[in-house]
C-alpha cells in the first residue's frame, strides 16, 4: 500500500467518511482512486483546493451477496454445472437455450449460434460521484471501460424466457461450485452470479456452462460471429 506522503492524485476516497474528496475543477479529468484516510487528505496539498463531494455507495444488490450464501443457494437449487459438449448436446437435443452473459462487445466477437445475450455486467452509465469515483478506480488499474452490475438483467430476461426455460448460463470463465483445496467454496464467475439471480427470480430448469466459453472455443465447438 502507498504511504501517505507518496499520494499526489487529486482523487482521494476518505473511508471513514466514505466521500470523495475532488479538486474544484473536477471531473473534466478524471484520475485514478487510491484511498486514504482522512489525515493523508489533510496532508495532501490537494486538500487545500478540493471540494467535498458525496459519494455514497447504493444499497447491496442480490448479486453482491457473499458468494457463499450465492453457492449454498445454487446447490439447494440444485443447479446444475455441464461440460461444453454435453451443453451443445442439451442445446441441439433437448432444446436449451445457453444465455451468454458476457459484455455485448465480447458476445458480438464471437458466441455459440442459437446462444442469446443478456450482459450481467455493463459499462458504467451514470455520473454520480460514487459512479465517477468507480470510474477513477479502474482507471488505477488501466481499465478504461469499467463496468457495474446491470440493474435491468432480471427483467430482460423476464421479458425473454418464461420461468420453465431451460437455460444454460454461460461466461467468459464460468467458475465452479466445486470445492478445491484451494478453493473450499470453488470460485465465483458472472455466469454463477446471473445463475443465482435466476433461481431466485422462480427460474426453475438453470445450468451453468462448467469451464464456460474459454473452453468451449479451446474445444473447437461451433461460433458465430456479428463483426
Amino acid at each position: 500500500m502507498l504511504a501517505a506522503n507518496s499520494f499526489t492524485n487529486p482523487w482521494l476516497l476518505n473511508t471513514a467518511s466514505k466521500s470523495l474528496w475532488c479538486p474544484s475543477s473536477l471531473v473534466a479529468n478524471p484520475f485514478p482512486l487510491p484511498l486514504a484516510s482522512k489525515s493523508c487528505f489533510s496532508q495532501s496539498p490537494v486538500g487545500r483546493f478540493g471540494v467535498k463531494c458525496t459519494a455514497t455507495k447504493p444499497p447491496k444488490s442480490p448479486a453482491e451477496e457473499d458468494w457463499k450464501v450465492k453457492r449454498e443457494v445454487l446447490l439447494q437449487k440444485r443447479v446444475r454445472s455441464v461440460e461444453v459438449k454435453e451443453a451443445l448436446r442439451l442445446q441441439t437435443e433437448n432444446s436449451f437455450l445457453i444465455l451468454d452473459v458476457r459484455p455485448e462487445a465480447e458476445f458480438k466477437e464471437a458466441h455459440a449460434p442459437g446462444a442469446i445475450n443478456i450482459q450481467i455486467y455493463r459499462l458504467i452509465k451514470e455520473w454520480t460521484p460514487w459512479d465517477i469515483a468507480r470510474r477513477a478506480a479502474f482507471l488505477f488499474f488501466g481499465i478504461v471501460s469499467g463496468t457495474e452490475e446491470n440493474p435491468e438483467f432480471i427483467e430482460i430476461v423476464e421479458s425473454r424466457l418464461d420461468k420453465d426455460a431451460k437455460i444454460i448460463v454461460a461466461c467468459s470463465s464460468g467458475g465452479t461450485m466445486r470445492p478445491s483445496q484451494n478453493l473450499p467454496q470453488g470460485q465465483q464467475s458472472r455466469s454463477l452470479i446471473a445463475a443465482y439471480l435466476l433461481v431466485l427470480n422462480g427460474y426453475k430448469n438453470v445450468y451453468h456452462l462448467d469451464g464456460g466459453l474459454y473452453n468451449w472455443f479451446k474445444e473447437g465447438l461451433p461460433s458465430i460471429s456479428e463483426e
